[in-house]
């Protein structure tokens, strides 16, 4: 089925258009045509035309990391330093997350991402309990409520986390490699190993993720630098900076999507812009934990390329790349003193096109032959106003609440409708995870 869009403007081609329309197909869910109105139409007449009045269509944007189960801790163990809140509300409540939990908590994160114009996200997830059963809880929940999902799975065996987060190197691997062979044709789930951090995970088992990723041709994923204990540790095991150890250990490449990097040196940019390695940035999350500010133009400067992530619901307790497009300017900006540092333009590329190269996602601009994941923007919201062609995009930066998303499409499909989730009772949805918290509590 063919169903054509017909916006009052559309970003396209790095600007934004009057009068252009756009075809999807939720067969292939691809865009199969985009231009102006009247020519797009012609060529596609028996598609079926869906006008979207007072509306800008834009590209979904894309989270690079998150934790879904984390949302089911929002409010846990706030205003507290890094380790006091990892152990108030990570590891305390980790007995509870079996896998009906931790399907209720992604549906939560995901359905919330989703409204606010997440049409992919990477889950960042960790909490295995020694098989397979809790990540197909959460790719269950991504595909019933419609989102693109990249579930980083975490190698993790750091003696001092919970046992359910603990595997050995070649449990990791199998467990990894069997989900990747059966969602290898899904275009709605993507596999990617994911070693920890230097501090969860050991050489080995940071030798057996990467080893596994480059087997798959995958990305891998891995917090470095977050917080100083993680560098200062390092230092006084290897004399390296966890970077550094990793280049010794042979892990940097462009597949390697870093999270955070938040005390990163010269040295460590200088190896990570020769590796042309990636970042997932998350500017709410670093502040709400006072991890400090990622030295973002140090690190682009280098060669690094970056891309937006909300982390976890208990890390930062929002769920929108927006929110993080503005966070990360204003953090920049803040932080060297310099307006000019971080332009709009800058991050809404990082939460958009950036963020889908990355992950090797055909996303994240309205192109033709690209994946249909679009949002429909209400230009009559007050937020908005009053704009023009030219303070457009930084309103939506800068300004727009979440209430002014009203359509969401992914892969061709129709997820949001008019604000309205149209794959999941959100009511229902809240009373189950309320009462799974009363039976906590």
């Amino acid at each position: 089925m063919l169903t054509g869009y017909q916006p009052q403007w559309m970003w396209v081609h790095g600007r934004f258009a009057e009068n252009f329309s756009l075809v999807a197909s939720d067969d292939t869910g691809r865009i199969v045509a985009l231009g102006p109105k009247d020519a797009v139409r012609a060529r596609y007449p028996r598609a079926t035309w869906e006008p979207w009045p007072n509306k800008v269509l834009v590209p979904g944007t894309v989270n690079t990391h998150s934790h879904s189960f984390q949302h089911l801790l929002r409010g846990l163990a706030v205003d507290q330093p890094f380790l006091i809140w990892r152990d108030q509300a990570l590891y305390r409540l980790t007995p509870y997350l079996n896998p009906n939990a931790l399907y209720l908590g992604a549906k939560l994160a995901f359905s919330e991402m989703i409204l606010q114009g997440i049409t992919t996200v990477v889950d960042f997830f960790y909490l295995h309990d020694h098989g397979l059963d809790n990540d197909l809880a959460v790719i269950q929940a991504a595909q019933e409520v419609g989102i693109r999902l990249i579930l980083a799975r975490t190698f993790y065996d750091w003696e001092g986390a919970p046992e359910a987060y603990r595997e050995t190197p070649e449990e990791a691997v199998n467990r990894t490699r069997i989900l990747a062979g059966r969602y290898r044709n899904n275009p709605m789930v993507h596999i990617h190993p994911a070693p920890h951090s230097v501090h969860g995970a050991s050489d080995a088992m940071i030798d057996a993720a990467v080893g596994l990723a480059r087997d798959l041709k995958a990305p891998y994923h891995m917090h470095i630098a977050e917080e100083p204990f993680e560098v200062d540790e390092q230092r006084k095991k290897t004399g390296l900076s966890p970077v550094e150890h990793l280049a010794q250990l042979n892990a940097l490449d462009s597949s390697l999507i870093a999270v955070h990097l938040t005390w990163a040196s010269p040295q460590d940019a200088a190896l990570l812009g020769q590796a042309s390695a990636r970042l997932a940035y998350c500017p709410s999350s670093n502040m709400f934990l006072a991890d400090g500010v990622t030295p973002l133009k140090m690190l682009r400067d280098a060669g690094v390329q970056v891309g937006l992530g909300t982390d976890g619901g208990c890390s930062n307790n929002r769920a929108s790349v927006y929110e993080e497009m503005r966070m990360a300017a204003l953090l920049q900006k803040v932080g060297s003193l310099d307006a000019t540092i971080l332009t709009h333009q800058e991050v809404w590329n990082m939460g958009t096109e950036n963020g889908a190269d990355m992950l090797r996602v055909d996303a994240g601009r309205l192109e033709e032959n690209r994946l249909a994941d679009f949002v429909g923007i209400d230009l009559t919201h007050v937020s908005l106003l009053p704009w023009s062609q030219e303070t457009l995009l930084a309103n939506i930066v800068y300004a727009m609440s979440p209430a002014a998303v009203r359509n969401v499409v992914v892969g061709g499909r129709k997820i949001v409708q008019e604000g309205q989730l149209e794959t999941e009772d959100v009511q229902a949805l809240s009373r189950n995870i309320q009462q799974l918290i009363r039976n906590w509590m």
